[in-house]
C-alpha cells in the first residue's frame, strides 16, 4: 500500500483537484501555481487569462461569492489586476456572479442567525459586497421587518435560556447578545420590555 505523500509526489496533477486543506501534505509544489498558505500563491504568469478564469470558476464552484471577495482571492493568488477585472466582468456578463442575489441570500442567512441591520451590513461588507449595495439590500430587509423579527427571536431565545434569573441579568444578556449581533437599541428596549419582565 502506498502512502498519501508518495502518491502525491508521483501524481502531482491529483493534488490540483484536492481541497486546499489536504494539499499541505504535498512536499513539492507543481502545476500552474504553488501554494504558500490559504490564499497566497505564486502564479507562473500573472497575465494568464485562462488560468485566472479557471481559478475563479474553482472558487465559485466551492462557494458562492460576491465579486469583491472573488477579486480579493484572485489578486491574493498573484493574478494581475487587469486580468482579474476582465475575468470578473465576463463572469458577471454570463451571470455566474450576481452581487444583488448574493447579498439578498446573505441577508436571509444573517437574519437566520438573528443578526440586526448593522451587523448584517458589516457581514456583507466582510464578504466583499459593495457597501452601497449592502446598505440598499439591508434597507429593503428592514422595511420588510426582517431585522425586527430577528430581534424578537433573539429575545425569545434569551428569555428561555435565562428563565428564573434576576431581571437585570436577563436584560444584560439580551443587550450583550443584541449589541454583538448589530441590533438597534430602540428595538432591544422594546423586546426587553415585553419579554424580560
Amino acid at each position: 500500500m502506498i502512502s498519501a505523500e508518495a502518491f502525491l509526489r508521483r501524481n502531482p496533477v491529483a493534488s490540483q483537484d484536492m481541497p486546499i486543506a489536504e494539499q499541505h501534505v504535498q512536499s513539492k509544489p507543481s502545476g500552474r501555481f504553488s501554494r504558500r498558505g490559504r490564499d497566497a500563491a505564486v502564479v507562473e504568469d500573472p497575465n494568464d487569462l485562462d488560468a485566472c478564469r479557471e481559478a475563479a470558476l474553482r472558487l465559485l464552484d466551492a462557494a458562492p461569492r460576491a465579486s469583491g471577495a472573488l477579486r480579493e482571492r484572485l489578486l491574493a493568488k498573484g493574478y494581475g489586476e487587469a486580468i482579474v477585472d476582465e475575468v470578473i466582468e465576463r463572469l458577471i456578463r454570463v451571470q455566474l456572479i450576481d452581487d444583488g442575489a448574493y447579498a439578498e441570500s446573505a441577508v436571509r442567512y444573517c437574519a437566520g442567525r438573528m443578526m440586526g441591520r448593522r451587523g448584517t451590513v458589516m457581514e456583507l461588507a466582510r464578504k466583499g459586497v459593495d457597501r452601497k449595495l449592502a446598505e440598499q439590500v439591508c434597507d429593503e430587509a428592514e422595511q420588510n421587518g426582517i431585522f425586527e423579527d430577528a430581534a424578537w427571536e433573539l429575545g425569545r431565545q434569551i428569555a428561555r435560556k435565562t428563565h428564573g434569573l434576576d431581571r437585570r441579568v436577563r436584560q444584560r444578556r439580551l443587550w450583550s447578545a443584541g449589541g454583538r449581533k448589530g441590533h438597534s437599541p430602540e428595538t432591544l428596549r422594546r423586546v426587553a420590555a415585553a419579554l424580560l419582565v
